[in-house]
């Protein structure tokens, strides 16, 4: 097994389990034979391994990203001035005040190991190797020197701490090395999750809070803009992954917000990987808040060299032609120049400017390098940061480092190069070459921009945690000792590590340092936004979280200078009277579906039906209660329905009143005063059945409904139907002997049209027992499909079949007295009124016939209520016009205009009459070529001259 394929193998095999140790163990034996014994001895103070070696009594570990990732298959790029040097001497500026500090570790000094990670897990595995190096024992009697004498090894110095590392995959990796050797950790950067698994990274704590923390406080800042719907981003390793991972469990929590797109950066992004991830953020344009947990080199844009005429390139002179770009030289240059696009110039070059709105984690925080010339990108992107303040001593101490007072950092000269763009004595620059020489005399935030990393606060604090865990121990283990005692030659990892996790004091910025039983930070943030105005640009701060967020949402600014919080969401809100129909799989994503008909909106996805009495509001929100219509006085359906009965009871009662007072009169006598009266009541009820119809429903009107709406007719029918019945059995006697038939008095008339009429009560009454009468709403009747049309019609409880019922007993008695009434149109014209009641039954039928197709046609109309009981109350009101008009006004015409001809004439017995039928009957054959009625005729007039008295009294009309 090769060195490289060791790191492989503890980078990505198990954390537990004693044969995982042991071949850890075994690889860190091989890896250091392999460096250590080919050392050269060093002393004190000088560079080792391209790393700073401070002397101390106790010796920590540093670890910070110098460098950027290489490309090329070179492990290390270019410098990182601020997350790299600026978190450097942040190391050494503390270390500077612990030695200098006669309370803290008095007599104590303590130095230091510091490497580059270059910002890469496995380079900085390879790195802290140097840390454990003290710890493995080597044998070296197999090894001998070319002059045959023992070789000289230097004893590395025994670190007892580490601080660092930055990135949380750089940590993870270290950390899986150093909790082998029983090392503390304390991390002033990495936020992944992951690190917070005590079982797994027991010796990493960090001053830092966990991403969870950051995640929860990034979710609270999306929902308090009300953004349901998001795109993540995030670098290949484990603070990336772990932080988008984090805030998507949080937002599963909390509920209310979805994941559009989540994509992945990869380590060794190839060409057009940039674009690619653009175009997949863009696929939904509704989604345009960006949650991007990537490192700094992933966010900024790593720019192509500008091409002048002449510049240096690998510490030599070049000069380049722009005719044609012909030359080879220039080729090759490019090639290895250029690299891929980033995230920020991928979505400029989409011409996505001002459409996407970032919110950065704290890799991005307040830095100026991840926006560096894509200004207009980074506008309105809100960024997070550990709540932190800028060190005003950090600040004397770095702008006053020099090339002379800073000799123990040995990448400050590459540093000063790249911060005043200048070249040191020590590279040949050649006169026109564009590139001036550093005099020595430049000075830091006066020739050229300063200002102070983000995370500085925390490596301070972090190396203060480690000099206050180690004071502690101090003062247990070598009580009123001065300098380190013989418990502490050899510092206890485990011991330690205790102590770093009960330190509780007040860190450099004033805020408390103290760990959890994870040996996590507690959660304090800040929350940026990058904002432009008058065409310059800053971080603000708008906010901050401590377990909840606090955020100055109008202080806030967007791309082209809107205070309106742009919209983030997949779908827009449903308007009042729509439900949401979640599309499956996204629950931030939906289709607004209106509650039509009787629906109504009971919730945020249901749509349920109004109760049969309700409707639905004019937004579908709610239901309010149906109108209630009921047939209105004025209106015109019942204006000419009460006219007609008006003018008909008017006619009737003065017939009843001419007949009174004419009583005694031979055409009254004639017409049959008792059935007379009978069927003027009946009439007269039927008339006034017209204003119950009207009438507003209730269960008096009701009831009186059931009686008379039946009744009236009832009472005519049966009185006409006793007429035809008591002629046609006069003359059908006639036919068969001269006896008279029976039951033909006034008397026993009354007695059967009582008896006929009784029927119709007696079907009332058990009505009445079955089902008592009572006004009811009916919600079906005009229950339309539109739902503004609906009405509740307020009505009595007579079905249309009921109805039927109701009207069907006279309609029988109509249909009989029709039949007998053409059973008898053969009789002569002056007996009785056996023609004009034909007459009447005939129109009579023809008007009920009408009405059938009318009444019952219109059932399914809006105007049902009206049309029917105008339908209806006409028909009645006709019907009893009819009999009134044929029946009665010819006789009052003669009664109050020709009174002469209302005289009695010679009277007749009932023999007379029995006679007469039986001659008529006779004689039938002698007049078969002229009419029977003209045959009869003449013989009732030759009949007429005869007498008759019948009991007394004369005999009346028949």
């Amino acid at each position: 097994m090769t060195v490289q394929e060791g790191f492989e193998r503890v980078r990505t095999g198990c954390h537990r389990g004693i044969c995982c140790r042991v071949l850890q163990l075994l690889l860190l034996l091989t890896s250091f034979f392999s460096v250590v014994l080919t050392a050269k001895p060093k002393m004190p103070g000088h560079t080792h391994l391209n790393s700073i070696r401070i002397d101390g009594d106790i010796s920590l570990g540093g670890l910070f990203p110098v460098h950027a990732r290489g490309n090329d298959g070179k492990a290390c790029g270019e410098l990182k001035k601020e997350k790299g040097i600026h978190r450097l001497e942040a190391m050494l500026f503390a270390l500077d005040r612990i030695n200098n500090d006669n309370e803290l570790l008095p007599n104590i000094t303590l130095g230091a190991r510091i490497l580059d990670t270059c910002s890469r897990d496995t380079h900085a595995l390879e790195q802290s190797l140097t840390f454990v190096q003290a710890l493995i024992e080597k044998d070296s009697t197999d090894v001998k020197c070319l002059s045959g004498g023992p070789p000289i090894i230097t004893k590395p110095e025994r670190v007892v701490g580490v601080i660092g590392a930055s990135a949380s995959s750089v940590s993870i990796m270290v950390a899986n090395i150093l909790r082998l050797f029983k090392i503390p950790q304390v991390s002033y950067a990495s936020t992944a999750p992951e690190l917070s698994d005590n079982t797994r990274y027991d010796f990493f704590s960090r001053v830092v809070p966990p991403d969870t923390y950051q995640a929860q406080a990034m979710v609270d800042i999306v929902k308090a803009m009300r953004w349901n719907y998001v795109s993540t981003v995030a670098s290949e390793g484990n603070y990336g992954e772990s932080g988008v991972d984090a805030f998507i469990q949080k937002s599963r929590e909390d509920g209310g917000l979805c994941i559009s797109q989540s994509v992945k950066i990869p380590r060794e992004p190839r060409g057009g990987e940039f674009d690619k991830i653009v175009r997949r953020l863009s696929e939904n344009p509704n989604a345009r808040v960006v949650i991007i947990f990537a490192n700094e080199d992933d966010i900024r844009v790593t720019q192509k060299p500008t091409l002048i005429p002449r510049v240096t390139w690998m510490n030599h002179p070049v000069k380049f032609k722009f005719d044609k770009c012909k030359s080879t030289v220039t080729r090759k240059i490019l090639k290895k120049v250029e690299s891929a696009m980033q995230l920020l110039q991928a979505a400029k070059k989409a011409n996505q400017t001002g459409h996407f709105i970032w919110v950065g984690s704290d890799s991005w925080g307040s830095k100026i390098a991840p926006i560096l010339d894509q200004e207009e990108m980074a506008e309105g992107a809100v960024t997070i940061l550990p709540k932190r303040q800028s060190i005003k001593g950090f600040d004397r101490y770095f702008i006053s480092r020099t090339l002379e007072n800073n000799r123990r950092n040995i990448w400050f000269a590459e540093f000063w190069e790249n911060n005043f763009q200048c070249k040191l004595s020590r590279h040949a620059v050649k006169k026109g070459s564009g590139v001036k020489k550093c005099t020595n005399h430049e000075r830091i935030g006066k020739d050229s921009s300063y200002e102070q990393e983000g995370k500085v606060q925390f490596v301070i604090d972090a190396v203060y945690a480690m000099a206050h865990a180690l004071h502690n121990m101090h003062k247990d283990l070598c009580p009123g000792k001065v300098g380190l005692c013989s418990k502490m030659d050899t510092i206890n990892g485990t011991l330690l590590l205790k102590y770093i996790r009960d330190v509780n004091f007040t860190g450099i910025a004033g805020t408390p340092v103290v760990f959890n039983v994870n040996g996590d930070a507690p959660g304090r943030y800040e929350i940026y936004q990058y904002q432009m105005m008058n065409n310059t640009t800053e971080y603000k701060i708008i906010g901050h979280w401590t377990d909840q967020l606090h955020l100055d949402i109008p202080e806030m600014q967007w791309p082209g200078g809107i205070q309106d919080v742009p919209s983030s969401i997949c779908s827009h809100p449903c308007r009042p009277g729509q439900r949401k129909k979640i599309v499956k799989g996204i629950p931030c994503c939906w289709h607004c579906e209106s509650c039509d008909g009787y629906q109504y909106q009971a919730d945020t996805y249901t749509c349920k039906m109004c109760r049969f009495d309700l409707r639905p509001n004019d937004n579908h929100t709610g239901c309010m209660p149906i109108p209630i219509v009921k047939l209105e006085w004025s209106s015109p359906w019942a204006v000419i329905p009460v006219l007609i009965a008006v003018a008909g009871i008017m006619a009737t009662l003065f017939v009843v009143v001419t007949f009174v007072r004419y009583n005694d009169t031979p055409i009254v006598k004639a017409s049959g005063r008792e059935l007379s009266y009978v069927l003027l009541t009946g009439i007269f009820l039927c008339y006034a059945t017209t204003f119950l119809m009207i009438s507003t429903p209730d269960m008096v009107v009701c009831s009186l409904r059931r009686i008379f709406l039946g009744l009236g007719m009832s009472i005519s029918y049966a009185a006409l139907l006793t007429k035809t019945n008591r002629i046609y059995r006069i003359f059908e006697q006639g036919k068969m002997s001269v006896s008279a038939p029976r039951f033909i008095s006034p008397a026993s008339q009354l007695v059967i049209t009582f008896s006929l009429i009784s029927v119709q009560l007696l079907g009332v009454c058990i009505w009445f027992g079955v089902d008592p009468s009572q006004a009811v709403i009916d919600y079906e009747d005009q229950r339309t499909t539109n739902p503004e049309m609906a009405r509740g019609v307020l009505k009595c409880d007579i079905s249309d079949l009921s109805l039927i019922c109701l009207l069907g007993y006279s309609m029988l008695l109509m249909v009989t007295c029709t039949v007998y009434a053409i059973k008898t149109r053969g009789v002569p014209e002056t007996f009785n009124e056996a023609k004009p009641i034909g007459f009447t039954m005939y129109t009579t039928c023809i008007v009920w016939l009408a009405f059938i197709p009318i009444f019952f046609g219109t059932s399914q109309s809006a105007e049902k209520l009206y049309i029917q009981t105008t339908t209806l109350t006409i028909s009645v009101s006709l019907s009893a016009s009819v009999s009134l008009g044929m029946l009665y006004m010819p006789k009052v015409y003669v009664i109050l205009l020709h009174p002469e001809q209302n005289v009695p004439k010679r009277k007749r017995s009932l023999k007379a009459v029995v006679t007469a039928a039986t001659m008529s009957n006779k004689f039938n054959s002698k007049g078969g070529l002229r009419p029977n009625g003209e045959a009869k005729s003449e013989l009732c007039e030759s009949l007429e001259t005869q007498d008759c008295v019948e009991g007394g009294e004369p005999c009346e009309g028949l």
